[in-house]
């Protein structure tokens, strides 16, 4: 049990409600993030301590009321997960401006934002963890996945080694995960789709999807103490994919 307090992003379901479980259940306080005001509202209810924080992750004004709003309920912010992102398919020929807009503003803005907006509450705190949900595909490259999406994965990638070595000296810790194919709403169509489902366990060494509890464990250590010499990592929990 802990009385820090963290704030997560996409949170209405998938990766991002098991994270909050598992931060829940590990006792600390919860702020959740999302746009889905009703799904906040529903699941913080069954929460131990949980605020629902409604914002829209790329919007710098909506990152200041969101933190603002967790650190008076709070009194301190000690842990952010930057989880929320979105996919996307077809090549780069298929790909329009407002597609590659949509999926970097979310997944790689998302987490510049939300970052910036944490840094000055953890540096009062005296000191954090960030942890930036990047992907299996911010390391390696796949022909049936969309350029904007592995691009900005990519993005996160690197943003956060960059945030690891500037905020070191304050204590602040940033790490990124990095997951394979896993059990989510956002996979289901694909899943669905026997060919694809097949093409995709077959680069998986461990022969099956992961769930999204395996990825809340992994982002729970690195905002635990027990990580506390980690930062600038890649934490992959990717079925041995990246392996090969």
């Amino acid at each position: 049990m802990t009385e820090k307090s963290v704030i997560i992003t996409g949170t209405a379901n998938g990766i991002g409600l098991a994270i909050a479980r598992a931060f829940d259940q590990a006792g600390y306080r919860v702020g959740l993030i999302d746009i889905d005001a009703n799904a906040l509202t529903n699941i913080a209810s069954n929460f131990n301590d949980a605020i629902g924080l409604e914002a829209d992750v790329t919007s710098e004004s909506d990152w200041a009321v969101a933190v603002q709003e967790a650190v008076d309920r709070y009194g301190k912010l000690d842990v952010l997960v930057n989880n929320a992102g979105v996919s996307a398919r077809g090549t780069i020929e298929e790909t329009s401006v407002a597609d590659w807009d949509r999926v970097m503003d979310i997944n790689a803005k998302g987490v510049f934002l939300g970052t910036r907006a944490a840094i000055p509450e953890m540096r009062k705190a005296g000191g954090g963890s960030i942890i930036n949900i990047s992907s299996q595909l911010g390391l390696v490259g796949m022909g049936e996945s969309s350029p904007q999406y592995q691009a900005s994965k990519g993005a996160v990638r690197i943003f956060t080694k960059s945030a690891a070595i500037q905020y070191a000296a304050e204590g602040i810790r940033v790490n990124s995960v990095h997951p394979g194919p896993i059990v989510t709403p956002m996979t289901e169509a694909r899943r669905s789709d026997a060919a694809v489902r097949d093409m995709m366990l077959s680069r998986i060494p461990l022969g099956r999807y992961g769930e999204s509890e395996d990825v809340a464990y992994g982002v729970l250590y690195l905002a635990s103490d027990e990580s506390s010499f980690v930062t600038g990592s890649e934490l992959v929990i990717d079925g041995g994919w990246t392996a090969q």
